[in-house]
């Protein structure tokens, strides 16, 4: 059973409002006549949820009612017919005229209303009530895209209620009707088919999330800066598909142990065993998928972080050559400053300068520079500034 939030209300409690819900008014008791009611107009939603509803005797259809009142009138009047009633979005109040007609359980009922359930299997007295999560890979936008299915399976009825986008059960109805000897078999024929076709729409899926990965692969060595993010919502999307498939596989073993209780025909036994079987071959693939891209994500880290290391080693030898760079032109600065500085004293020429009448003057301001300069230059190079 999946998980409910928290409501202040017991289960008992709850029930009854549901029963409530789902019993009739009772006329008033008074010896006036009522007075004639004036006729209900048709709910509009009626029309745009029910996708197709259909009456079967013998595997083969023998009526297609427009509405659900319709349906339940006819299956009323053929006791040895089928009913398969095909929902999209239902309304509540579809949904609780159903419970009424064939006797639903109303935990089922609540879980087909609220939808984002986890796929399970669940019996209630002779309802089989079965929650699916079908997928399907939209190429355009490279993505995986989920939705959701409620199966309730009775004696002579099946009734799918379908949230999303898939599955799309019109190619379900049409094969079935082109093999009534299975179609004859009942409800639980159109169960397996149902199965049949969910699990088959994972194929695609794994085909284009295969696809998906070899891309992200030639991106990350590619160095692609966005391919993280593709891997991360690639492994979200792997995430929401291990949940549809994990579960599915011990729900069919769960069937399968039933074969014999419940006296399933052995044709399908043997569609019931290929279903379980390409289940649990998808739901290893999905599994191998969320681990190739874990492993993707660690060497695309592992990439990144050597591509962050040489790019920091780069500047880090670039930063050093401009030092070196600003370490010469600083010393050759430094020693060409000496004999400037020289220069410059004597250059300007005022009367009184005891070097300017010294004979030795000149020989002494050459041989300062070049002291100097010499001085500094050995210093440096020492250093190794040059």
């Amino acid at each position: 059973m999946s998980e409910r939030r928290a409501r202040p209300a017991s289960k008992n409690a709850r029930q009854s409002v549901w029963r409530r819900a789902l019993t009739p008014p009772q006329p008033p008791a008074s010896n006036t006549p009522p007075a004639p009611a004036d006729p209900a107009p048709p709910e509009p939603s009626e029309v745009a949820s029910v996708v197709q509803a259909a009456l079967y005797r013998d595997g083969v259809r023998v009526s297609a009612p427009a509405t659900l009142a319709e349906t339940f009138r006819e299956l009323r009047e053929q006791p040895s017919g089928m009913a398969w009633i095909g929902l999209a979005r239902p309304t509540e109040g579809e949904l609780l005229s159903l419970a009424a007609e064939f006797d639903l359980h109303p935990l089922a009922v609540e879980d087909a209303m609220e939808a984002h359930q986890r796929p399970k299997l669940e019996r209630y007295g002779d309802t089989l009530f079965v929650v699916l999560r079908a997928a399907r890979y939209l190429d355009a936008p490279e993505e995986v895209d989920f939705g959701e299915l409620h199966v309730f399976v009775g004696p002579d009825f099946v009734i799918t209620v379908r949230h999303g986008a898939a599955p799309d059960l019109s190619a379900v109805r049409h094969r079935m009707e082109e093999t009534p000897e299975l179609l004859k078999l009942g409800p639980e024929a159109v169960l397996y088919a149902i199965l049949d076709a969910v699990v088959d729409g994972y194929a695609p899926v794994v085909s284009g999330v295969q696809n998906d990965i070899d891309e992200i692969e030639t991106e990350v060595f590619r160095g692609d800066p966005e391919v993280s993010r593709r891997i991360y919502e690639l492994s979200r999307e792997m995430v929401e598909f291990q949940r549809a498939t994990r579960p599915l596989v011990g729900m069919l073993h769960g069937l399968i142990a039933g074969f014999s209780k419940y006296g399933t025909d052995d044709e399908l036994q043997r569609h019931l065993r290929d279903v379980a079987d390409h289940v649990t071959h998808t739901s290893e693939r999905v599994d191998g998928f969320r681990q190739a891209l874990t492993d993707i994500l660690t060497v695309n880290a592992t990439l990144v972080t050597q591509q962050q290391n040489a790019e920091m080693r780069a500047l880090a030898e670039a930063g050093f050559e401009q030092n070196e760079e600003i370490k010469r032109i600083s010393s050759w600065a430094a020693i060409l400053f000496a004999p400037t500085l020289v220069g410059t004293i004597y250059g300007m020429n005022f009367k009184r300068m005891p070097e300017l009448s010294w004979s030795f003057g000149y020989p002494f301001a050459i041989g300062l520079m070049a002291v100097v300069c010499v001085s500094l230059y050995v210093v440096f190079k020492r250093r190794d500034w040059l």
